[in-house]
Protein backbone atom coordinates (compact mmCIF):
# COMPACT_ATOMS: atom_id res chain seq x y z
CA UNK A 1 0.00 0.00 0.00
CA UNK A 2 1.16 3.57 -0.95
CA UNK A 3 2.56 5.03 2.46
CA UNK A 4 1.14 8.22 1.94
CA UNK A 5 -2.79 7.00 2.46
CA UNK A 6 -2.19 6.03 5.88
CA UNK A 7 -0.53 9.12 6.36
CA UNK A 8 -3.41 11.24 4.90
CA UNK A 9 -6.13 9.38 6.38
CA UNK A 10 -4.71 10.00 9.75
CA UNK A 11 -4.59 13.53 9.07
CA UNK A 12 -7.66 13.77 7.93
CA UNK A 13 -9.44 11.99 10.60
CA UNK A 14 -7.22 14.00 12.99
CA UNK A 15 -8.92 17.19 11.84
CA UNK A 16 -12.41 16.02 11.26
CA UNK A 17 -15.13 17.96 13.61
CA UNK A 18 -17.43 15.14 12.88
CA UNK A 19 -17.07 11.89 12.01
CA UNK A 20 -19.30 8.89 10.86
CA UNK A 21 -18.08 5.02 11.41
CA UNK A 22 -19.93 2.50 9.56
CA UNK A 23 -19.08 -1.38 10.77
CA UNK A 24 -19.87 -4.39 9.35
CA UNK A 25 -19.23 -8.43 9.76
CA UNK A 26 -15.53 -7.97 9.26
CA UNK A 27 -14.82 -6.35 13.02
CA UNK A 28 -16.77 -8.93 14.75
CA UNK A 29 -15.40 -11.81 12.88
CA UNK A 30 -12.15 -10.48 14.42
CA UNK A 31 -13.69 -11.40 17.76
CA UNK A 32 -15.06 -14.92 16.93
CA UNK A 33 -18.35 -13.79 16.01
CA UNK A 34 -19.66 -15.61 13.14
CA UNK A 35 -22.33 -14.04 10.68
CA UNK A 36 -25.76 -15.38 11.20
CA UNK A 37 -25.34 -18.04 8.03
CA UNK A 38 -22.12 -19.02 9.83
CA UNK A 39 -23.77 -20.15 13.23
CA UNK A 40 -25.64 -22.43 11.25
CA UNK A 41 -23.39 -25.07 13.05
CA UNK A 42 -23.76 -27.94 15.12
CA UNK A 43 -27.26 -28.86 15.99
CA UNK A 44 -28.42 -25.94 14.12
CA UNK A 45 -26.71 -27.50 10.88
CA UNK A 46 -29.92 -28.51 9.09
CA UNK A 47 -31.45 -25.30 8.87
CA UNK A 48 -31.20 -22.74 6.53
CA UNK A 49 -31.18 -18.93 8.12
CA UNK A 50 -34.25 -17.62 6.33
CA UNK A 51 -36.08 -20.51 8.03
CA UNK A 52 -35.08 -19.02 11.30
CA UNK A 53 -35.09 -15.34 10.61
CA UNK A 54 -38.10 -14.53 9.68
CA UNK A 55 -41.33 -13.34 11.84
CA UNK A 56 -43.84 -16.38 9.93
CA UNK A 57 -40.83 -18.82 12.25
CA UNK A 58 -41.21 -17.03 15.07
CA UNK A 59 -44.78 -17.33 15.48
CA UNK A 60 -44.90 -21.03 13.71
CA UNK A 61 -42.08 -22.60 15.99
CA UNK A 62 -41.25 -19.48 18.71
CA UNK A 63 -39.53 -21.97 20.83
CA UNK A 64 -36.90 -23.25 18.00
CA UNK A 65 -36.53 -19.21 16.93
CA UNK A 66 -35.67 -18.50 20.14
CA UNK A 67 -33.15 -21.03 20.71
CA UNK A 68 -31.35 -20.48 17.90
CA UNK A 69 -31.07 -16.75 19.33
CA UNK A 70 -30.01 -17.44 23.15
CA UNK A 71 -27.61 -19.91 21.62
CA UNK A 72 -26.32 -17.12 19.38
CA UNK A 73 -26.18 -14.52 22.49
CA UNK A 74 -24.38 -16.56 24.29
CA UNK A 75 -21.87 -16.96 22.17
CA UNK A 76 -21.30 -13.18 21.73
CA UNK A 77 -21.36 -12.89 25.19
CA UNK A 78 -18.46 -14.77 25.49
CA UNK A 79 -16.48 -12.75 23.04
CA UNK A 80 -14.52 -10.02 23.63
CA UNK A 81 -14.26 -6.47 22.04
CA UNK A 82 -10.84 -6.49 19.72
CA UNK A 83 -8.40 -3.43 19.04
CA UNK A 84 -10.37 -2.37 16.22
CA UNK A 85 -13.59 -2.01 18.38
CA UNK A 86 -11.50 0.34 21.04
CA UNK A 87 -9.95 1.90 18.28
CA UNK A 88 -13.47 3.13 17.26
CA UNK A 89 -14.27 3.87 21.07
CA UNK A 90 -11.13 6.02 21.37
CA UNK A 91 -12.02 8.01 18.22
CA UNK A 92 -15.13 9.07 19.85
CA UNK A 93 -13.55 10.33 23.03
CA UNK A 94 -10.71 12.54 20.65
CA UNK A 95 -13.73 14.02 18.25
CA UNK A 96 -17.41 14.27 20.51
CA UNK A 97 -19.10 14.44 17.31
CA UNK A 98 -18.79 10.85 16.34
CA UNK A 99 -21.76 8.63 15.57
CA UNK A 100 -21.32 4.91 15.35
CA UNK A 101 -23.56 2.60 13.28
CA UNK A 102 -23.12 -0.73 13.05
CA UNK A 103 -24.92 -3.62 10.88
CA UNK A 104 -23.92 -6.13 13.58
CA UNK A 105 -26.44 -6.94 16.06
CA UNK A 106 -23.55 -7.85 18.89
CA UNK A 107 -22.56 -5.31 21.59
CA UNK A 108 -19.33 -5.18 20.92
CA UNK A 109 -18.57 -1.92 20.14
CA UNK A 110 -20.84 -0.60 23.47
CA UNK A 111 -18.45 -3.27 25.54
CA UNK A 112 -15.46 -1.38 23.98
CA UNK A 113 -16.77 2.31 25.33
CA UNK A 114 -18.82 3.45 22.29
CA UNK A 115 -21.85 5.03 24.13
CA UNK A 116 -24.27 4.46 21.82
CA UNK A 117 -24.33 3.12 18.41
CA UNK A 118 -27.02 3.04 16.10
CA UNK A 119 -28.08 -1.13 15.48
CA UNK A 120 -29.52 -0.43 12.29
CA UNK A 121 -30.41 -4.35 11.69
CA UNK A 122 -31.40 -4.09 16.10
CA UNK A 123 -29.58 -6.00 18.34
CA UNK A 124 -29.49 -9.44 20.09
CA UNK A 125 -29.05 -7.82 23.11
CA UNK A 126 -32.69 -5.45 23.11
CA UNK A 127 -35.43 -7.99 23.02
CA UNK A 128 -38.73 -6.77 23.06
CA UNK A 129 -42.92 -7.77 22.83
CA UNK A 130 -43.85 -9.23 19.55
CA UNK A 131 -47.44 -6.96 19.50
CA UNK A 132 -45.06 -4.00 20.57
CA UNK A 133 -41.39 -2.43 20.37
CA UNK A 134 -42.30 0.04 22.37
CA UNK A 135 -42.39 -2.80 25.35
CA UNK A 136 -38.63 -3.54 25.73
CA UNK A 137 -38.43 -7.05 27.52
CA UNK A 138 -35.55 -7.11 30.57
CA UNK A 139 -34.63 -10.30 31.74
CA UNK A 140 -31.46 -11.52 33.23
CA UNK A 141 -28.78 -13.38 31.69
CA UNK A 142 -28.80 -17.32 31.62
CA UNK A 143 -25.66 -18.52 33.82
CA UNK A 144 -22.59 -19.00 31.13
CA UNK A 145 -22.74 -22.11 29.20
CA UNK A 146 -26.46 -22.58 29.48
CA UNK A 147 -27.81 -21.32 26.59
CA UNK A 148 -25.20 -22.13 24.13
CA UNK A 149 -25.96 -25.69 24.83
CA UNK A 150 -29.59 -25.70 23.81
CA UNK A 151 -31.60 -28.56 25.38
CA UNK A 152 -34.22 -30.77 23.09
CA UNK A 153 -32.61 -30.50 19.87
CA UNK A 154 -32.13 -26.36 20.46
CA UNK A 155 -36.14 -25.60 21.77
CA UNK A 156 -36.17 -23.07 24.83
CA UNK A 157 -39.46 -20.84 24.98
CA UNK A 158 -39.45 -17.38 24.78
CA UNK A 159 -40.36 -15.45 27.73
CA UNK A 160 -43.48 -13.20 27.99
CA UNK A 161 -43.62 -9.73 27.94
CA UNK A 162 -44.64 -7.94 31.21
CA UNK A 163 -46.90 -5.49 29.97
CA UNK A 164 -48.91 -7.54 28.08
CA UNK A 165 -48.28 -10.86 28.33
CA UNK A 166 -47.59 -11.70 24.76
CA UNK A 167 -44.25 -13.13 23.50
CA UNK A 168 -40.98 -11.65 23.67
CA UNK A 169 -39.16 -11.55 20.70
CA UNK A 170 -35.44 -11.10 19.47
CA UNK A 171 -34.62 -7.54 18.44
CA UNK A 172 -32.91 -8.38 15.54
CA UNK A 173 -34.39 -6.96 12.09
CA UNK A 174 -35.96 -10.10 10.45
CA UNK A 175 -35.71 -11.18 6.56
CA UNK A 176 -38.94 -8.70 5.39
CA UNK A 177 -39.06 -6.22 7.79
CA UNK A 178 -37.66 -2.75 7.30
CA UNK A 179 -35.15 -1.05 9.28
CA UNK A 180 -35.95 0.87 12.36
CA UNK A 181 -36.96 4.17 10.75
CA UNK A 182 -35.60 6.56 13.00
CA UNK A 183 -32.25 4.26 13.11
CA UNK A 184 -31.74 5.05 9.43
CA UNK A 185 -33.20 8.54 9.51
CA UNK A 186 -30.53 9.52 11.72
CA UNK A 187 -27.85 7.87 10.56
CA UNK A 188 -28.34 9.06 7.47
CA UNK A 189 -28.58 12.66 8.91
CA UNK A 190 -24.73 12.22 10.52
CA UNK A 191 -23.54 10.83 6.80
CA UNK A 192 -24.58 14.02 5.13
CA UNK A 193 -22.99 16.59 7.85
CA UNK A 194 -19.99 14.63 8.17
CA UNK A 195 -16.47 15.56 7.99
CA UNK A 196 -15.05 12.18 7.47
CA UNK A 197 -16.79 8.35 7.27
CA UNK A 198 -15.39 5.24 7.75
CA UNK A 199 -16.64 2.42 6.18
CA UNK A 200 -14.72 -0.87 8.45
CA UNK A 201 -15.30 -4.52 7.20
CA UNK A 202 -18.82 -3.81 5.42
CA UNK A 203 -19.38 -5.51 2.26
CA UNK A 204 -20.57 -2.39 0.26
CA UNK A 205 -24.08 -4.75 -0.95
CA UNK A 206 -26.53 -4.96 1.89
CA UNK A 207 -29.03 -1.74 1.30
CA UNK A 208 -29.95 0.30 2.65
CA UNK A 209 -26.81 -0.09 4.77
CA UNK A 210 -24.29 0.44 2.02
CA UNK A 211 -26.06 3.92 1.29
CA UNK A 212 -25.02 5.56 4.23
CA UNK A 213 -21.19 6.39 2.55
CA UNK A 214 -22.64 7.13 -0.56
CA UNK A 215 -24.49 9.83 1.13
CA UNK A 216 -21.50 10.86 2.75
CA UNK A 217 -19.53 11.28 -0.33
CA UNK A 218 -21.99 13.08 -2.33
CA UNK A 219 -22.26 15.88 0.33
CA UNK A 220 -19.11 16.40 0.23
CA UNK A 221 -16.91 14.23 2.99
CA UNK A 222 -14.12 11.95 2.93
CA UNK A 223 -15.08 7.85 2.47
CA UNK A 224 -11.69 5.95 3.96
CA UNK A 225 -12.35 2.38 3.58
CA UNK A 226 -11.10 -0.35 6.09
CA UNK A 227 -11.02 -3.64 4.27
CA UNK A 228 -9.00 -6.54 3.26
CA UNK A 229 -10.87 -7.13 -0.01
CA UNK A 230 -11.90 -4.92 -2.85
CA UNK A 231 -15.35 -3.80 -2.24
CA UNK A 232 -18.17 -1.88 -4.27
CA UNK A 233 -17.54 1.07 -2.26
CA UNK A 234 -13.91 1.44 -3.82
CA UNK A 235 -15.33 3.85 -6.26
CA UNK A 236 -16.85 6.05 -4.07
CA UNK A 237 -13.78 5.77 -1.42
CA UNK A 238 -11.11 8.46 -1.27
CA UNK A 239 -8.59 6.33 0.73
CA UNK A 240 -8.59 2.58 0.46
CA UNK A 241 -7.08 1.27 3.49
CA UNK A 242 -6.15 -2.95 2.87
CA UNK A 243 -6.41 -4.86 6.03
CA UNK A 244 -8.42 -5.51 8.60
CA UNK A 245 -9.94 -3.41 11.23
CA UNK A 246 -7.19 -4.94 13.91
CA UNK A 247 -4.46 -4.58 11.38
CA UNK A 248 -5.48 -0.65 10.49
CA UNK A 249 -7.15 1.21 13.16
CA UNK A 250 -4.68 0.80 15.88
CA UNK A 251 -2.32 2.67 13.77
CA UNK A 252 -4.28 5.19 12.08
CA UNK A 253 -5.60 6.36 15.36
CA UNK A 254 -2.11 6.85 16.86
CA UNK A 255 -1.19 8.52 13.96
CA UNK A 256 -4.29 10.59 13.79
CA UNK A 257 -3.64 12.25 17.44
CA UNK A 258 0.18 11.99 17.90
Amino acid sequence: MDSVLPHRAAQLLGAARRVVILTGAGISAESGVPTFRDDLTGLWARFDAQQLATAEAFHAEPDLVWGWYEWRRARVRRAEPNSGHLAIATIESRTPDTTVITQNVDDLHERAGTRAAIHLHGSLFTPHCVTAAAHPATFPDPPDGEAAEPHEGGRISPPRCASCQALVRPGVVWFGEALPEAALTTAAEAATTCDVLLTIGTSGVVYPAAEIPRIAASSGATVIQVNPQPTPLDQIAAINLRGTATQVLPTLVAAAWR
